[in-house]
């Protein structure tokens, strides 16, 4: 005689609470000594300018250590990619390219004392490509203070995008909002979700913020009445402590069919691993300054199904722009991997490169501000135009929906989202 057990909701609950203490024991002695790969080195980084010319200095303060290194280290190298491609074929308006590259850990006390490093340096005239939204909370009134253009950080808070516009202030990307946006418009429409079956995990400081901030704008834009009816569980930037968030959204009566993800990839990996042996099922979909690469590596089998947004186009498309990333990829190291970071500073130095070639005049702080805000539309092969000008300073606001297939980050049409996908049975 077979014998069939039914599941009162509570005793779900109690087996739900044993088995994430049992994970959490086994989960705190895997990362009680996290590592994250080998750490690069923490000097300053500089492109060699072409022989016989001179050079203009851009500045950068990234993560080039700790744990987000990955993060630092591919936006660099899509910048140095583009800037050694113009250096090849003989600079603009007479000058070559170099970068300055400080290293702040990812941590916004460093990149203060980058920042102050690289605006009292009068070689330098714009800080691209920085990295992180409380870094760059931390950076911009430095940068202001300088008069110092600060162009195409990696980050889509809000506080980069001020209407009207900062004058020294300049995006590349689109921002958090259009992603998260983009996140729960399809969520609604296309899984059939209702907005209070959606949770959001992220990052405690600014970056979190910003990302929750624009979920929650679109999630109202979808009817939702009360945000306090939204479950919200975060962790601390720098670490991987995420078994109480994850506790939290476990004992929930019902789970979340659904957590949209504002993190980097190393607590975001902890926290759907840790969230799959709780038996958590939910839909997981990260922002793209999540690191989609290092995700999927880090995961591997258990990243199957998770949903990563893209400011930039997969790097492996037929698009012109795609093919140009990868030859100068190759060009500056062959072995280097490619990447949707690298690719996001490969297409934003190229169109700050745009703007300064249509100007054709000495290259100067101040220049670099009117040449962005009289650069216009720039076709870069994108398959969309890119524009700038004085009351615009986002060249884009396009959202590339990937997933991770067999451990690859794939492009994903949100029409491929039904109520149940990407859940695990």
């Amino acid at each position: 005689m077979i014998t069939r057990i039914y599941w009162t909701r509570n005793a779900r609950r109690l087996y739900g609470r044993c088995r994430l203490a049992i994970h959490v024991s086994l989960f705190q002695v895997l990362i009680a000594t996290p590592t994250f790969g080998q750490l690069q080195k923490t000097s300053e980084l500089v492109d060699a300018p072409a022989a016989g010319l001179p050079s203009v200095t851009f500045g950068m303060s990234t993560a080039l250590s700790g744990p987000a290194v990955d993060l630092g280290s591919n936006m660099r190298d899509g910048v140095l990619a583009a800037l050694a491609g113009v250096n090849r074929s003989g600079g603009i308006s007479g000058a070559t390219f170099r970068l300055r590259a400080l290293d702040d850990r990812y941590e916004p006390e460093k990149t203060v004392t980058n920042m102050r490093s690289l605006v009292e340096d009068t070689s330098v005239v714009a800080v691209i490509g920085n990295v992180g939204t409380p870094n760059a909370v931390a950076a911009i009134p430095i940068a202001t203070a300088a008069k110092m253009p600060f162009y195409g950080a990696f980050t889509g808070a809000g506080v980069l995008r001020k209407t009207p516009p900062d004058h020294y202030v300049f995006n590349y990307r689109a921002s958090y909002l259009e992603e998260t946006a983009a996140m729960v418009t399809a969520l609604v429409e296309h899984g059939k979700l209702k907005p209070e079956e959606i949770a959001f995990f992220t990052q405690r400081d600014a970056y979190g913020d910003a990302g929750f901030s624009g979920g929650i704008t679109a999630l109202k834009a979808h009817g939702l009445k009360n945000e306090e009816g939204i479950t919200h569980v975060r962790y601390e930037r720098n670490t991987v402590a995420v078994e109480k968030a994850v506790s939290d959204l476990v004992l929930l009566d019902p789970p979340p069919r659904a957590v949209i993800m504002v993190g980097a990839y190393l607590p975001c990996a902890a926290f759907i691993r840790l969230a799959h042996r709780s038996d958590l099922t939910s839909i997981f979909l990260n922002v793209s300054f999540v690191g989609s690469e290092s995700l999927a590596k880090d995961l591997g089998a258990e990243g199957e199904g998770v949903i990563v947004t893209q400011t930039v186009p997969h790097y492996e498309s037929s698009l012109p722009i795609a093919r140009d990333y990868r030859e100068a990829m190759h060009q500056l190291n062959p072995k280097l991997t490619l990447t949707f970071g690298s690719m996001e500073g490969y297409i934003s130095t190229r169109f700050l490169l745009a703007a300064l070639q249509k100007r054709k005049s000495p290259i100067h702080r101040e220049s670099v501000i009117s040449a962005l805000e009289t650069a216009g539309e720039v076709d870069l092969g994108l398959g969309e135009k890119l524009e700038l000008s004085s009351t615009r300073h986002q060249a884009s606001h396009r959202v590339w929906p990937t997933i991770i297939r067999a451990g690859k980050v794939v492009p994903f049409a949100w029409d491929e989202l039904k109520r149940d996908g990407g859940r695990r049975e």
